[in-house]
């Protein structure tokens, strides 16, 4: 058995048994208080209450004693069961309340088959928040993203680095203003036709039970000659060869049979078959080491040199020969500009973190 489920097999039977635990405590309480003579040393406090008795009488107290237990005992159970119990009820209710997203597709503005062919993005005047009520995450985030330009996007924790992705893919819906790739606004697109036309590479590598190539072409769009090419290029192929079944090598729930970097590289080798002209970096390689960071980087100036790439960066080093740098701060544009013209000037922000950073 997978070593996550007997972890959950745990917590489960822990809860449970706890729960149990306090019911008989509970239960014990109440067979004591109208019973004294269940505990011992209270029970000759029943002559001195009631002075002597005779044995059909003192039977009947017991036997009645007995039936006020048993009731007081089915009333903490049932309350007890309740208050377990109706957590359900209101998980069921709150999922009942969660907004629904926008339409998967829109018939009625669908983007031709080949968008995005340039690659163009406009943030105009973008506001947005996670939630009703809550503050605003992005506060009136303006900028234009040429076609094939290559983005770092930087700022301290908390800047609103990626909300910028999270509203890209339309996770979060813009509070006000909007967001447009070639011109057209993605709010008024359908989920799908927005999700699957970009490509995202996160800081955890996603991977699924089922087979390599499962992995990389879940829908079975492409040859085995593309996913060989994608291997290639992300310096899997060698390791894959070795591999029993090759590219019908099972993986383990989450890659758990595949080290830390072989799994972002996987995930590198999907967003090479799927090529689309916007690709998204959000930390991606902030969970591994130095020499897989390098072979990433190395592939996304190579075989991404024609798209838009908008790169979340966890290491400055990796973005300082990009076209242009986004800081962020408060979730505002602090600084935006190429990285000479940033670092030329000693008091912007960017500056100050490549300082930080030992760079300059």
């Amino acid at each position: 058995m997978d070593i996550g489920n007997v972890l959950l097999l745990h917590d489960n039977a822990r809860t449970h048994t706890s729960i149990r635990t306090k019911e008989k405590i509970a239960s014990f309480g109440w067979t004591a208080l109208p019973n004294p003579s269940y505990l011992p040393g209270l029970a000759p406090s029943d002559y001195y209450r009631f002075g002597p008795m005779k044995q059909g009488v003192r039977g009947k107290r017991h036997e009645n004693d007995e039936e006020v237990t048993g009731a007081l005992n089915y009333l903490v159970r049932t309350v007890s069961e309740l208050e377990t119990n109706i957590v359900s009820v209101e998980r069921i209710k709150e999922y009942s309340e969660t907004p629904t997203e926008a339409a998967w597709e829109n018939p009625y503005n669908r983007p031709g088959l080949t968008w995005p062919d340039q690659g163009e993005i406009e943030f105009r005047d973008y506001q947005t928040r996670y939630r009703p009520g809550l503050e605003l995450v992005l506060k009136g985030v303006t900028c234009y993203i040429n076609s094939g330009e290559k983005v770092g996007i930087v700022g301290r924790t908390g800047a609103g680095k990626s909300s910028l992705t999270v509203a890209l893919f339309r996770l979060i819906e813009a509070a006000s203003g909007s967001i447009l790739i070639d011109g057209i606004p993605i709010a008024n697109l359908g989920l799908h036709d927005l999700r699957s036309r970009l490509t995202i590479l996160p800081q955890d590598p996603v991977i699924f039970s089922g087979t390599l190539r499962m992995n990389l072409d879940p829908f079975n769009e492409f040859t085995d000659e593309e996913i060989w090419r994608a291997l290639e290029h992300a310096h899997l192929k060698d390791f894959v060869v070795g591999l029993p079944g090759t590219i019908n090598y099972e993986c383990g729930e989450g890659g758990q049979n595949l080290s830390v970097g072989q799994r972002q590289l996987l995930c590198l080798a999907r967003t090479l078959v799927r090529h689309t002209r916007v690709l998204v970096l959000d930390e991606a390689t902030a969970a591994v080491d130095l020499e897989t960071d390098e072979l990433i980087q190395r592939t996304i100036r190579t075989q991404f040199s024609g798209c838009t790439v908008l790169a979340i960066a966890h290491r400055l080093n990796t973005i300082l020969d990009y076209d242009k740098i986004l800081v962020m701060d408060k979730g505002r544009v602090a600084e935006f500009g190429s990285p000479e013209e940033l670092l030329a000037h000693t008091g912007s922000i960017f500056y100050s973190m490549a300082k930080d950073a030992g760079l300059v």
